[in-house]
């Protein structure tokens, strides 16, 4: 990491090339990426005890969008090597030679600035200080550290998705509380599921990059068993503010109607149709449906929070 390390260095200094397109540098930001992450850090602010301005609540989520943008920006600087050799991620604005590499993390920093110093203003010095640890988590501890080296970077690399409810909470008391702390740990089992399915088709993809995610270093077969224990061990984790007394039976009632239906799709992907490798007979058709639905769940289950919570 030190030859990207003194890259980093140097292109951070480098005058950004600002010949690209308006739509090039919204590209640099993961724009769907940061709109769950967006979502689920303005429930955290929704629900929170307290009241803080509309103005400012709006700053706060804005701050979010910003910071998650800011950490997708580095995150494609520190990666373009690789972006250019999987077919998924070809045609983003660096690989695809529409922004200088410099350029790139120039604006990544600078925007990751901005985020945590406005939100410092806007509301308070804690919810400032997570928003600066989940960019430096993102942006230097999963992408430059782990990815490359661990097939378990999702799983330790899965907190960086899930501070924004804890942001959002910390924006309107100041401090973390239990009940963020459930969300954080809810998106923080969520999210090997969520991106193992992903990684099971596009496995190709990730082993030509030399990226050792799992179907890369212990199979598919082995991936799948753990979509599924993931996905065993998230149903009552997601049920436990319910349990704990933190939410009522509207979120109760959701939660567990998910569960059940990402344990179905979860166990769609294990019984998935599989040569004596356990390469898949279906173009890993299961995977890609829990895949997609595990988007659709933390979007209804955070939509439940809230508004068990509010109504």
């Amino acid at each position: 990491m030190s030859d990207r390390v003194s890259d980093f260095l140097h292109e951070a200094v480098s005058v950004p090339h600002l010949g690209a397109e308006p739509k090039d540098w919204l590209a640099l930001l993961k724009p769907r990426v940061v709109s769950l992450v967006v979502f689920t850090g303005a429930i955290g602010l929704a629900i929170a005890p307290g009241h803080l301005n509309p103005l400012l609540a709006a700053i706060a989520v804005f701050c979010i969008a910003l910071g998650a943008g800011a950490a997708g920006a580095i995150n494609m600087w520190y990666d373009r090597d690789i972006d250019a050799i999987m077919r998924r991620t070809t045609s983003r604005p660096i690989p695809a030679g529409k922004i200088e590499a410099g350029g790139a993390l120039g604006f990544g920093i600078v925007l990751a600035v901005i985020s945590v110093l406005l939100l410092a203003m806007a509301t308070n010095l804690c919810a400032a200080g997570v928003l600066a640890f989940s960019i430096f988590y993102y942006a230097v501890i999963y992408t430059m550290w782990l990815k490359r080296r661990t097939p378990q970077n999702i799983v330790i690399g899965g907190a960086a998705g899930a501070f924004p409810p804890v942001i959002g909470w910390a924006s309107v008391t100041g401090h973390v509380g239990l009940l963020p702390a459930m969300l954080f740990l809810i998106v923080f089992f969520w999210t090997p599921p969520h991106f193992w399915s992903l990684s099971l088709y596009a496995s190709t993809d990730y082993e030509k990059a030399g990226v050792p995610m799992l179907p890369v270093v212990k199979g598919a077969r082995h991936t799948r068993w753990n979509v599924f224990i993931y996905a065993l061990l998230l149903f009552p984790l997601a049920l436990s503010p319910w349990f704990l007394g933190l939410v009522g039976p509207i979120y109760g009632a959701t939660a567990c109607v998910l569960g059940v239906v990402f344990l179905y799709f979860a166990w769609g992907v294990l019984r998935d149709k599989q040569d004596a490798k356990g390469v898949s007979l279906t173009k890993d058709q299961p995977a890609r449906v829990a895949f997609k639905f595990s988007i659709l769940y933390l979007f209804l289950l955070f939509t439940a929070i809230a508004v068990d919570r509010l109504v």
